[in-house]
């Protein structure tokens, strides 16, 4: 891949709200090139800008006063430690398509030097914190007392609305729409990771929770007075959440939207979440309030403690509404609860909620199991387990402590010039099949006539065909005695048009046909087949939604495709450029290795790999980037492609400066391939999750 073939500068999109769950919760296109401030917190920074870890600030209010606008893009980076803070405000939202992000470097690959937990401990503070009964909202709020033994007050503040994101009812949480949380420790006060619109009751709201644990007197999670946007929900994915309270409106996570009728899509989402909570794991609204909310749960555990006898004082219901029934609608995908009983409402008026996939209850002999539930006989072990799931409990369980695959980088490169490539066997022979242009001649009548296609012998370095003037972007299938190869056709001022397919059985005689059609206003770029249990698999690259992203076909013949049109990976954030493709097929999943943008702490390009079984719901490998340029290498380690010989694996990749040089250069990985992609997926380490469905149309 080079520069000249993207006409607008190169930047990623960072960081809007990507969907890693399926539909009706998918992300709107997100706009490229839209990528704000990085500012840096560590209290071993000298604390002047932020703009780099060595300037970093001390505190994390410190970096949110310095997010410069309400553009969106922006990111703030945490080392990890301990942060004595509370009541955190920010005053620039995200924008559509751009979230802001606030993440700790969790496992050092952000470049802190450091990992384990970013802790923000909202009790630790020095400061006496009291109730205020006089609050002119009529809502009593918290109060800071000056003089006292501030020292001696350290310990949870169960003081209401004192907690890490400042809210009370005269101040809204609005200024955190459109923001990404990602692997903070939230605690020590009445909430853990939460907003209240309170002022601005009604207004619209998104945000999104990733690899998080709060915990808080109320709850460990909360959103309240929003009202969620369709296909923007408020998001909470692989996160631990815990309250430490019976009393009130207490639960693990607290949800109450201000719809006027029942919406069509959920306005909170938790996705492999553990909820813990002594009298419910969700607890939605007050008494009288009257408002309509929809929440949904896929694959979490929602653990309640209290299993008191009938005559004691029982658990209420680990999802329990004191609304009236028609203002709550809850759906359980494939869901584990353990409490006293699953579904708990005021005066019996029990609201709606629907089942999918496997959902099941571990309850009091004697309460009921709702239908869509299996009862479980036997204590759920596995459950009971994820009270603190290991992943979350020490640094040891981190990234640092499983060995990365090695992918040893030989001491050779083929070019000058060389750029996107697929090594092949075909007829016993391993080979190399690239593409030639000469992108200083974009936009001019010689671009086309500087472009062909040709195939290079591996084992004696010669080139033994040459083909396709006027395509690029090669990529190479083996079926049987035919080999394939599908490139893009060029223009000299319109950039790249269509895909085309060449086929061939003694790289003598070529046969050219159009595969994938480009849309109108589209260009399509790399591509690259797999076999699967349905036929063949293309993932092809395309500038449309986003530049860049990749979408997916299918064919039964390779001759013939159909464009599956509900797919579109474009990254975590939905907008993330994201570039030339490799598919591979090794059951049960997907693989894709993929261009990713320049991060923090990488130079330059980097690639990424990631897995999924559907094609919709993917998860990003925690070993990423998969390569990145190393010395003589420029800023660029590009267009991956990889296969197997003689039981190791080869990974074929582009170097260079993007703009003016490249090469194309090998890594080892001294096992099959199967090894070198389940080794970068190792069991017990979080990943991000990303989801590939877009809406049609979009």
């Amino acid at each position: 891949m080079n520069l000249f073939r993207h006409p607008a500068t190169l930047t990623l999109g960072l960081l809007s709200l990507g969907a890693a769950f399926r539909a009706p919760a998918a992300p709107p296109p997100a706009p490229a090139g839209r990528q704000g401030a990085t500012l840096h917190v560590s209290k071993r920074g000298d604390n002047t800008d932020g703009r780099s870890w060595r300037t970093a600030f001390h505190r994390i209010q410190a970096a949110l006063d310095a997010v410069p606008d309400d553009r969106g893009g922006h990111r703030i980076l945490i080392r990890p430690d301990t942060y004595a803070e509370a009541n955190l405000d920010s005053k620039h939202k995200g924008a559509p398509g751009a979230y802001n992000v606030i993440e700790g470097d969790w496992d050092g690959q952000l470049g802190s030097g450091a990992q384990g937990w970013v802790v923000i401990d909202s009790g630790a503070p020095l400061a006496v914190v009291r109730t205020n009964p006089k609050a002119a909202t009529g809502n009593p709020t918290f109060m800071v007392l000056t003089g006292g033994s501030p020292e001696a007050e350290t310990g949870l503040k169960s003081v209401d609305w004192w907690g890490p994101w400042r809210c009370d009812p005269a101040y809204s949480a609005a200024g955190w729409d459109r923001w990404v949380f990602r692997r903070l420790y939230c605690t020590g006060s009445e909430g853990g990771l939460g907003w209240d619109m309170t002022c601005e009751a009604g207004r619209a709201f998104s945000a999104m929770v990733e690899d998080c644990v709060g915990l808080g007197r109320f709850a460990g999670a909360c959103v309240m007075g929003h009202v969620g946007r369709a296909g923007e929900p408020v998001v909470f994915r692989r996160s631990y959440f815990m309250c430490l309270d019976v009393w009130g409106d207490a639960g693990a996570v607290y949800v109450r939207a201000h719809h006027k009728t029942m919406p069509a899509a959920p306005d909170a989402v938790f996705e492999d979440c553990t909820l813990v909570g002594m009298d419910n794991a969700l607890q939605v609204g007050y008494p009288k309030f009257e408002g309509y909310s929809r929440v949904q749960f896929k694959r979490s555990r929602l653990i309640v403690l209290n299993f008191s006898q009938p005559h004691g004082t029982p658990a209420t219901g680990a999802v329990y509404s004191d609304l009236a029934g028609k203002f709550l609608h809850v759906e359980f995908e494939d869901c584990t609860v353990m409490g006293y009983k699953v579904l708990g409402a005021r005066e019996g008026d029990l609201f709606s909620f629907t089942t999918r996939g496997t959902n099941r209850a571990y309850v009091q002999y004697r309460q009921p199991v709702p239908k869509g539930f299996e009862r479980l006989r036997f204590w759920p072990v596995a459950t009971f387990n994820e009270l603190m799931p290991p992943r979350f409990q020490a640094p040891q369980h981190s990234q640092a402590a499983h060995t990365r695959p090695r992918l040893t980088k030989l001491p050779l490169a083929i070019g000058p010039g060389a750029m996107e490539n697929t090594p092949v066997v075909f007829n016993g022979r391993p080979l190399l099949v690239l593409n030639r242009r000469d992108d200083t001649r974009n936009g001019t009548d010689d671009y086309t006539r500087s472009m062909h296609l040709y195939v290079r012998d591996l084992t004696t370095g010669g080139e033994v065909a040459r083909f396709g003037e006027g395509h690029s972007f090669a990529s190479a299938f083996v079926n049987g005695p035919e080999l394939h190869v599908f490139a893009s056709e060029g223009t000299n001022r319109d950039w790249f048009q269509s895909l085309h397919r060449f086929s061939t059985t003694d790289l003598k005689t070529w046969k050219r046909a159009l595969a994938i059609p480009q849309a109108p206003g589209e260009h399509l770029f790399n591509a690259s087949v797999c076999r699967d249990p349905q036929g063949y698999l293309m993932a092809y690259e395309s500038d449309q939604p986003v530049k860049f992203c990749f979408k997916f076909a299918r064919s039964a013949d390779l001759a013939h495709w159909h464009k599956l049109d509900n797919l579109v990976f474009a990254g975590a954030s939905g907008g993330e450029y994201s570039a030339c493709p490799v598919i591979r097929h090794v059951a049960p999943y997907y693989y894709v290795i993929y261009l990713h943008a320049a991060t923090p702490g990488h130079p330059g390009w980097i690639a990424f790999l990631a897995r999924s079984k559907d094609l919709a719901d993917w998860e990003l490998s925690p070993f990423n980037p998969l390569l990145e340029a190393g010395p003589g290498e420029g800023i660029n380690n590009s267009d991956v492609d990889l296969f197997e010989f003689e039981g190791n694996t080869y990974l074929f990749y582009a170097t260079g400066d993007q703009q003016t040089w490249g090469s194309v250069r090998t890594a080892l990985f001294a096992g099959p391939m199967r090894q070198c992609f389940e080794s970068h997926f190792p069991p017990g380490l979080p990943t991000v999750r990303v989801s590939a469905l877009r809406k049609l149309g979009r």
